[in-house]
């Protein structure tokens, strides 16, 4: 693509990339082989000796794995057929033709970083589904559930907040509902810290009572374009006929903490009206370690339903509610655990793209989706993000990720600077945060 930097990728030594090629993916894939080696028992005793040879050869295709990426072996090909084998491959082939070095074949320190990491996660996937009859089997699933139960005093008091909001939401005026949107906005962004993938899969849980501390967190927000998604919202609530709807489209990050406090800022935009359907987007496979799919998005509302705390119970059942009316629903896309960025979606999934315009505003979740949006590459930081976006524009969208990737556009001049002088991995602590808009203004 003319005019497009470069790609953030493994060459660069001492990148963040290079780091996590070198060092946390393997420490991901050690953790997988680990968890498939302590589940050995329960796979004998559903499945008899059909699930141990299972269990040895998922292993077996993983160790493979893990030495392909540790001698920056060529990138092979998928071989188990799945809905998006071809794609992949000929996502493969499009490296291939991109490279005159290296016999022309992509190796995982030399190809765009993105890709790279996509690809390691959906070579688990196919590891576990070539090992029937453990092939439905979720790597992640324990990794993802220890962040549900950890985070449940912070979850409780985010759920009693909620209750507490819903309950006096008809006396609030114009300012307390526009204060309110804000808080559970900026809850949202700093529920995306609680990320497996930047911990190599070490617990990430929220412990401590997040709405406590947002004013001191309010500093740490470098873009912060909460004012336009609040003008965009209110006029859709001025200008709403009886009949029509506003929709609000996210597109989901980490299950977990993390994935309640999405839910819980989208039971408040349909309590306050600013929307009246929200549509959730989610992945197809286990990926990224904590990313919600639909078995997560299920299982934890029926973990919140069945809690003994009153206000936990009260969401799960509303939420449940929301779900059973259409006023909630849940989709899922195979693009979204493809490698591509999203300026090509439009091409390479048109009928999501179409779905996607549909949303009055769309909320895309965490650092994954923030490197697809801008195409993971070597943006200068003053570069505007509706420029680095590429002629992805499907509805006005809204970036709330904190900083995980050595990537962020739309920033004022000098302000990477001043960041960079005083911490020089501002960009990937998790520290950071931004809720950053395009669309019109």
């Amino acid at each position: 693509m003319a005019g497009t930097p470069a790609s953030l990728s493994g060459r660069d030594e001492g990148s963040f990339a290079y780091l996590t090629i070198k060092d946390r993916i393997p420490q991901i894939l050690t953790k997988v082989i680990d968890t498939l080696h302590r589940h050995k028992n329960e796979f004998f005793e559903k499945h008899g000796e059909k699930g141990t040879e299972a269990e040895k050869k998922a292993i077996s295709l993983l160790s493979k794995l893990r030495n392909e990426l540790q001698t920056d072996k060529p990138i092979i090909p998928f071989v188990e057929k799945f809905v998006d084998t071809d794609i992949w491959n000929q996502y493969l082939e499009y490296q291939q033709s991109l490279l005159n070095e290296n016999d022309g074949k992509p190796r995982w320190f030399y190809s765009p970083w993105l890709f790279v990491e996509c690809y390691m996660y959906r070579r688990i996937h196919e590891a576990i589904i070539q090992s029937p009859p453990i092939d439905d089997f979720d790597v992640f699933k324990e990794s993802k559930d220890q962040n549900f139960f950890e985070s449940r005093e912070s979850i409780i008091a985010l759920c009693t907040h909620l209750q507490e909001v819903v309950t006096a939401i008809e006396d609030l005026d114009e300012n307390q509902l526009k204060d309110e949107f804000f808080r559970l906005l900026q809850i949202s962004l700093w529920g995306n810290k609680c990320d497996l993938s930047l911990s190599g899969g070490d617990t990430s849980s929220q412990k401590t009572n997040i709405i406590n501390s947002l004013e001191e967190l309010k500093p740490l927000i470098l873009v912060n374009d909460t004012e336009h998604l609040w003008s965009l919202l209110t006029n859709c609530k001025k200008t709403r006929e009886k009949a029509s709807i506003t929709r609000v489209d996210i597109v989901l990050d980490n299950s977990g903490f993390e994935l309640v406090t999405d839910l819980v800022l989208a039971d408040f935009l349909l309590s306050s009206q600013l929307a009246t359907e929200i549509h959730f987007y989610g992945k197809m496979i286990p990926w990224f370690v904590s990313d919600t799919t639909i078995h997560d998005f299920n299982w934890l509302i029926e973990q919140m339903k069945k809690s003994d705390d009153k206000c936990m119970s009260q969401c799960g059942a509303a939420w449940e509610t929301y779900i059973n009316m259409g006023r909630w629903v849940y989709q899922d896309h195979i693009f979204w655990t493809l490698p591509h960025e999203f300026c090509v979606m439009s091409q390479v999934a048109p009928g999501l793209y179409a779905e996607l315009q549909k949303a009055h505003l769309i909320l895309f979740k965490g650092d994954l989706n923030y490197r697809k949006l801008t195409g993971d590459r070597k943006w200068e930081f003053t570069v505007p993000f509706h420029q680095a976006l590429n002629g992805f524009h499907p509805a006005p969208l809204c970036s709330i990720r904190t900083l995980k990737a050595e990537i962020q556009v739309g920033l004022r001049p000098g302000q990477a600077e001043q960041y960079m002088a005083s911490e020089p991995n501002w960009l990937t602590t998790g520290k950071y945060g931004v809720l950053q808009f395009d669309g019109p203004l």
